[in-house]
Order: C-alpha cells, then sequence, then structure tokens
C-alpha cells in the first residue's frame, strides 16, 4: 500500500525488451533506498512494482506485458517518473490509501495556471467516471488529489506549486496520457451494493 505522497522525482535511465514485458532500470534523485530491500514494493508513476536489484541510486524493476497494457509511461526512455516507497505501519498517511494497481488511462484536457495554483482537468474513461466524486480522492501518476469538480467523464483538480515541484505533473500538456486510480472505497461500495441486490 502507498499514500500517494511522492518521495521523489526519478528517471528511467535503461529499458530492456523481455518477451513482450520490460526491465527498466530507474535512477532514484534524492530517494533513500537504503531500507529497500530486494522484493520490496515500489510505485513508479502510480504502478507498484517490485525491486530485483538496487544500488544507492537507482533500482531495477520488470514490467509485464499485462502491466504495459493498461499503463502509461514507462516504455520512454529518459522518462521522469513519480516515486514511493510502500509504507510501513509506523508511517503517516499524508494522502490516502492507493493500491498501485492503474484502474484506467486519462487524458489532459486542460492544464491552466490561475497564479496561486493550477487546475488540471483531466478526461476519465468513461467506465471509471462513476467512481470519481466531487471531494472525494483520486490518484493521477501516484499523487494523492482531491477532485474540485466532476462534468460527466471528466473531472478537475486543483495543483498548488509544492505539488508541481515535488512530482512530474508539473511536465503535463495537452493530451498528456495520465494512470489513473480512483478511491478504494468507492471499489468496496460498489461490490457491497451489488451483494444486497443479488
Amino acid at each position: 500500500m502507498f499514500s500517494g505522497i511522492i518521495a521523489d522525482v526519478g528517471r528511467i535511465t535503461q529499458a530492456d525488451n523481455r518477451d513482450g514485458g520490460l526491465r527498466l532500470m530507474i535512477s532514484t534523485g534524492d530517494l533513500d533506498l537504503g531500507d529497500v530491500q530486494i522484493g520490496d514494493s515500489i510505485a513508479v508513476n502510480g504502478i507498484c512494482l517490485t525491486a530485483i536489484a538496487r544500488t544507492s541510486d537507482s533500482f531495477t524493476v520488470d514490467v509485464s506485458r499485462e502491466t504495459l497494457q493498461c499503463t502509461v509511461g514507462l516504455d520512454v526512455p529518459n522518462e521522469m517518473v513519480n516515486l514511493e516507497k510502500a509504507l510501513r505501519l509506523a508511517d503517516r498517511l499524508g494522502g490516502h490509501l492507493v493500491s498501485g494497481h492503474v484502474d484506467g488511462v486519462g487524458e489532459t484536457v486542460a492544464f491552466t495556471d490561475l497564479g496561486e495554483s493550477w487546475k488540471l482537468v483531466v478526461r476519465a474513461p468513461h467506465e471509471l467516471a462513476k467512481y470519481i466524486a466531487q471531494k472525494g480522492s483520486i490518484t493521477i501518476n501516484g499523487v494523492s488529489l482531491t477532485v474540485n469538480q466532476v462534468n460527466g467523464d471528466e473531472f478537475s483538480v486543483n495543483l498548488i506549486p509544492h505539488t508541481l515541484m515535488q512530482t512530474n505533473l508539473k511536465n503535463l500538456r495537452a493530451s498528456h496520457r495520465l494512470n489513473l486510480e480512483v478511491d478504494l472505497i468507492a471499489r468496496y461500495v460498489e461490490r457491497m451494493m451489488q451483494k444486497e441486490v443479488s
């Protein structure tokens, strides 16, 4: 599990094809990997991946074909990626509970400078839109954010300067594709409602 509070922005420094999947080496910049063991989970742009090797400033992961088919941003050399180590029981939950399992890929509709913040409008896949609620939580490229408005399949969030500085969201542009994970609670509520109906 993760919190959606990004610890560092890294870079994909190597991407090797492996039977339709990829083996990635990711440079971490300032992220402390001293407590990361082989087999630990690290969220990369909101995607939970398993460290199979590491150095003091990089780690290596394998990405399956299936993961590549339902996410974006892992097959681009030199791509900047948001990084977060898995939560420990003693950690603060500053964002919201994030599984690292991407539900779908959204698209940037608008990214507007409001002066004190930036407004990001995203079009979600139609089948995910029903899980996105005003003032609810959403994860975009691994970043925990609060939904401000919902209009059909589109929703908006506000990004403060600190969030932009600490994440790769500062590089967004129109039609940029984004990894989305909806709030876990919405999924469980839907499942409970289905059980009551049947």
